[in-house]
């Protein structure tokens, strides 16, 4: 199948590409969907040391690029442009330098740059081809910038640091693994994680001394671990679920753990302290909603953090290099999110940026609530349903929408895309199948490899409830499904394994073949997949029968395929087989590939085509 795979590329890379352009959008559309990717917000972006100026993404040009503010909502200084997707990763604490990185085409294989913070060209520090170069932390003294990259190994990541005075380079680890860098203490010391699986870690500490990694906990286990040093010496504060079914937060000292989080029946994650190690702040993921929390960390005492209760999701982002300041994300109902700078000294809150919905009434957006559909087993599933007004009292089309990962996990919170099928008269519902997390670590790993035949139903019975129980006057509502990603491989399932549950489907960026995923997927994901989809040296016997390449026969709906050819994730050979056995088969079908896009779509007129056409062909198939 690799063959295949190569066969494909080599074949894609020509002038075949033009048979898979998007088709044009007649202009009433285009016109309509780019009105609704006009609604956004600046990111909650990096302020600089004491809180003057911040740096922050904006896709208002079309692309992702870095803007500065100059103080809060003051007028927006642009400093990056052109079609690569630029993202500010952190600003030196003498505030010389801003950090940033780059990605060509959708590839993720970003370079890394250093810029003056007032504007200029930037100066690369490492952009090769086909290597991934991330940023990792910049030195309390402006000293150093330590970043990891692929470049020695494919499937592994070495550690190295660059010194801003010379722009010189050193290999300060590198040793085979998928490595990345945790935290890390003044003298040098590191907080390593070794990435063993999408959901597994190994937590090492490197000492500048020995020049050695001291393995810590995780070795030889499965399980994820998100980590940080504490305020106590030899403390780590750590988010795992490997002692209880939802993650919780700890103190991690002389090999003990100590549960210091809010208790509470829900997973706790993302442990972050400020730079002076005073505040460890969390997030609490109440049934999809981010609730943020912190404690002091010295006492572990509870400290009140300011209240949004409007808010759907409230995240921290980042903090300023002195530690005073922290950026919150703040995401509304029905509005793109809001960034605010918290200080930590007065708790004063002061927002930044403001959200922007051009010629849209933004009070008339349709929020997200909360249900549930039983599985066949009797489980019952999370779904968020969300329903225009027009479609509270008559039949409407429903289209089921699969979240990527499969670790995803669907939230509420506002989308300007999701709003574009709402107002155009569609229900949205999004399940959060077994495999979601967000549901506690049997819920989590209830698809791990084969395991995922016995819940791979959980896909086909939420379009069998909707039929069964939304029915007017004794109709039962059309029903499409569509998802990126895992989302995309769940939309095959769903049109081949369970064909005539859902009457159309849209998949992007999915899989069609397990195996051949595996096998061609990029060198550094793979030992992150097999462990969730199975290897096909060993598991290939189910891993065919979880592939819907291998059921294409009994698909009876139509279906949309939908890929970027630079996927490093799910290669556009997946699309294309899939496209070539139903042709074989005599089946109707469609794809679109997009030539300058990787795993999903950031190039505004691709945003444009990719939209329009997934929803002209569920107006013609759900209507």
């Amino acid at each position: 199948m690799k063959t295949l795979s190569l066969i494909l590329f080599v074949f894609l890379s020509s002038t075949a590409f033009a048979q898979y352009e998007a088709p044009a959008l007649p202009t009433e559309l285009s016109e309509k969907i780019q009105n609704y990717l006009d609604i956004g917000a600046p990111g909650a972006g990096k302020l600089d040391a004491g809180g003057k100026r911040l740096f922050f993404n904006w896709n208002v040009t079309g692309t992702r690029q870095i803007w500065r503010l100059d103080g809060p909502n003051a007028f927006p200084v642009q400093l990056t442009g052109g079609e690569l997707t630029t993202v500010p990763y952190d600003v030196t604490p003498d505030g010389k330098w801003l950090i940033i990185g780059r990605d060509r085409g959708g590839e993720e294989n970003p370079g890394l740059y250093l810029m003056d913070p007032k504007g200029g060209p930037a100066r690369v520090i490492k952009h090769k081809p086909r290597v991934q170069t991330r940023f990792q932390f910049v030195t309390k003294d402006s000293a150093w910038i330590y970043y990891v990259s692929n470049d020695q190994r494919p499937d592994a990541y070495a550690i190295y640091r660059y010194a801003l005075a010379d722009g010189k380079t050193e290999v300060v680890f590198n040793e085979p693994g998928l490595w990345s860098i945790e935290d890390h203490q003044d003298d040098g010391t590191l907080l390593l994680k070794k990435s063993t699986g999408s959901m597994s870690h190994e937590i090492y500490e490197w000492s500048p001394a020995t020049r050695q990694a001291r393995p810590l906990f995780g070795q030889g286990q499965s399980n994820a671990y998100q980590t940080a040093y504490g305020f106590h010496p030899g403390e780590i504060i750590v988010a795992t679920q490997a002692m209880k079914d939802f993650a919780e937060i700890y103190s991690w000292r002389d090999g003990k753990f100590t549960v210091i989080g809010a208790n509470l029946p829900w997973d706790k994650m993302s442990p972050a302290l400020d730079p002076q190690r005073k505040t460890i702040f969390y997030n609490v993921n109440e049934n999809g909603y981010q609730r943020l929390y912190a404690i002091d960390a010295a006492t572990y005492l509870p400290r009140p953090l300011p209240p949004f209760p409007d808010a759907d999701h409230v995240r921290l982002a980042s903090f300023d290099p002195s530690g005073r300041y922290a950026m919150l994300s703040v995401s509304l109902t029905s509005a793109p999110p809001v960034n605010y700078s918290y200080d930590l000294q007065t708790d004063q809150l002061t927002q930044w940026g403001k959200p922007s919905s051009p010629e849209m009434d933004a009070s008339q957006f349709t929020t997200a609530e909360l249900s549930h559909y039983p599985a066949r087993d009797g489980t019952k599933i999370p779904m968020l349903v969300r329903r225009p007004p027009a479609c509270r009292q008559k039949l409407c089309p429903v289209l089921v929408s699969f979240h990527g990962g499969p670790e995803g996990q669907a939230s509420p919170g506002f989308s300007p895309m999701m709003q574009a099928y709402l107002d155009d008269g569609f229900v949205i519902v999004e399940p959060n199948v077994r495999g979601s997390s967000g549901y506690g670590r049997a819920w989590l790993d209830a698809d791990n490899k084969g395991k995922r035949l016995e819940v791979l139903t959980d896909i086909a019975d939420a379009g069998l409830y909707i039929k069964n129980n939304w029915q007017v006057d004794g109709v039962s509502p059309k029903v499409g499904v569509l998802g990126g990603s895992y989302g995309g491989y769940a939309t095959n399932v769903a049109m081949t394994i369970f064909a005539g549950v859902y009457d159309a489907g849209s998949a992007v960026v999915g899989m069609s073949n397990l195996i051949t995923f595996i096998e061609n997927t990029a060198p550094y994901r793979r030992l992150l997949r097999m462990n969730e989809y199975g290897n096909p040296a060993v598991d290939r016997e189910v891993m065919e029968k979880l592939s819907p390449l291998f059921h294409v026969d009994k698909i009876v709906g139509p279906l949309q395929l939908i890929q970027g050819a630079n996927d490093p994730r799910v290669p556009v050979s997946e699309a294309v087989q899939m496209l070539e056995r139903m042709r074989e088969k005599n089946i109707p079908g469609s794809l679109i590939v997009f030539p300058d896009e990787g795993h999903g779509f950031v190039k505004r007129s691709n945003r444009v085509l990719f939209l329009g056409n997934q929803l002209l062909f569920f107006r013609k198939h759900l209507r």
